[in-house]
């Protein structure tokens, strides 16, 4: 847990984010909603991976190609700071309790659950988001937010059955659903607590510096297997899974996602997590041959409906009533 100190650091940083129509706004949008689509398409991508590799070492093998091309990034921006010790310890926290967590439990809970119980879970981040931001007090939860989560969700639960991806929690399906909804909540975890850092270091060095502590964890936890796979004989279609999901997936897009919080906000950043199932199954569509038909697309526009929400917050809260005037008639 972040000390009463920090969390007090927290408030004291929270920015007031842009207005909804403002140029960098409308740009961080168009960016993250790249960034889905992104991310939509990499699943398919990492089944080509994991065909050739186990998920760790598959894992640890994008990490590492992610965590070159940040160091490299942060090198070509000139923006490094020599970080406290304090600052250290915040980073390694993060990555520890977050991205690592996400790493981890995402892989192994993928094995051992159903791709529908899996796709409606990962749609819960933004829940997760919710919840660390009402108990550390870092941003309004307000009704509109509400609503468009809960129309975000219930687009992702449409995709989901149309697809026809069994939903169960029989059996070893109930541990590997709790693997996915603990990664789920570290990414949430990493989202809320990644923005403290922007105000003193650039998106550059934070990403890095995540990328960096969770490769480290990893390969420690891993070390056994990563050690026993033969890196030299794996095919060249598996080292485009790697440098696809490590160069685009995971660094491009989690630098890209860290400087849409810090423009955002975290609650209007979380939303766009659910937009990347409706790519994923256009993709699986297309490259796989799996259906999409018209449970999905009024799925699809249930989650529009929901960043739409978000984004127009104003528009779907009560109107507050004028303060009285506490001024006295002459």
């Amino acid at each position: 847990m972040v000390p009463a100190a920090g969390c007090e650091r927290h408030r004291k940083d929270i920015e007031v984010n842009p207005p909804k129509h403002s140029p960098k706004a409308l740009l961080a949008e168009g960016v993250l909603l790249l960034v889905a689509i992104v991310w939509g398409i990499n699943p398919p991508v990492i089944k080509i991976g994991l065909q050739y590799l186990p998920p760790q070492p598959y894992n640890l093998g994008r990490l590492v190609v992610a965590s070159i091309v940040s160091l490299i990034a942060l090198w070509l921006s000139g923006t490094y700071r020599r970080p406290t010790r304090a600052d250290l310890w915040t980073l390694a926290r993060i990555s520890a309790l977050g991205f690592f967590v996400f790493q981890i439990c995402i892989s192994e809970g993928l094995l051992r659950t159903t791709a529908g119980n899996a796709s409606f879970i990962m749609c819960l981040m933004p829940v997760g988001v919710l919840l660390l931001n009402k108990l550390y007090g870092l941003e309004t939860i307000t009704r509109a937010v509400l609503l468009g989560i809960a129309c975000s969700i219930s687009g992702v639960t449409m995709i989901v059955v149309g697809t026809g991806k069994e939903l169960s929690l029989a059996g070893p399906h109930l541990i590997g659903t709790a693997l996915v909804f603990l990664s789920q909540f570290g990414y949430a975890y990493y989202t809320v607590f990644s923005k403290e850092l922007l105000n003193r270091y650039s998106t550059y060095q934070v990403t890095a510096g995540l990328m960096l502590f969770t490769t480290a964890l990893l390969f420690a936890a891993t070390l056994p297997d990563a050690l026993a796979v033969r890196w030299l004989e794996v095919p060249a279609v598996a080292w485009g899974s790697i440098l696809f999901s490590g160069i685009l997936a995971l660094c491009l897009c989690n630098f890209l996602w860290i400087w849409g919080t810090g423009i955002l906000g975290t609650s209007r950043v979380a939303i766009f997590n659910n937009i990347s199932p409706i790519f994923a199954v256009i993709t699986a569509y297309f490259l796989l041959g799996e259906t999409f038909g018209l449970l999905q697309t009024v799925g699809a526009l249930f989650i529009f409906a929901g960043v739409y929400i978000t984004r127009n917050r104003n528009r779907f809260e009560p109107a507050k009533p004028a303060p009285a005037s506490s001024g006295q008639q002459p």
